[in-house]
């Protein structure tokens, strides 16, 4: 959504919309799927510039590292920036950044595009890691059986033969 911010002085524009994205879209491999996004907010007149509060609530699926199973997470986040001009100066070297500076968008232009911000806000918000389960045991690495609902009969120690030179290292010997 494109919002005029020179139409913004006394009245805040807020919006409410419905978005539909490919969990395909956000490049993260462990997103598997990705529900309808319910994205609203409102932007204001600030001192410096405008007042940018967002919320944004769906579900999302993710695969378990362990087994490959998917696994439905409920999000709900809320976005507050500061919108500001962009600087014309350019900056030599490199700058170090305080922590209220990651919450200022510097933009260029009279319009605010909302789906760079919300993009960003969904992939801030898919975890590193997600389990399906705490004891989730995993696949297992040489018949890939799951071994959450099957026991295999597989040696549970599979030692690379390009390791097995190391297995004695360190041992004392008699």
């Amino acid at each position: 959504m494109l919002i005029r911010r020179a139409e913004i002085v006394d009245e805040p524009f807020r919006w409410a919309e419905a978005r539909s994205l490919s969990a395909a879209s956000l490049g993260r491999e462990q997103v598997v799927g990705l529900g309808p996004i319910s994205w609203s907010g409102e932007v204001t007149q600030a001192a410096t510039g405008h007042l940018f509060v967002g919320r944004l609530e769906y579900e999302q699926q993710l695969a378990c590292p362990r087994c490959l199973k998917p696994t439905a997470m409920a999000v709900a986040a809320e976005v507050e920036l500061l919108i500001q001009p962009h600087s014309r100066e350019p900056t030599l070297g490199e700058v170090e950044l305080e922590e209220e500076d990651l919450s200022i968008l510097y933009v260029d232009g009279d319009e605010l595009d909302t789906e760079p911000i919300l993009q960003e806000q969904l992939q801030l918000n898919v975890p590193m890691r997600q389990l399906c389960r705490e004891d989730c045991r995993g696949l297992c690495p040489m018949c890939g059986s799951d071994r959450n609902e099957e026991a295999c009969e597989c040696e549970e120690r599979h030692i690379d033969p390009r390791w097995e030179a190391l297995r004695h290292f360190g041992k004392k010997r008699n």
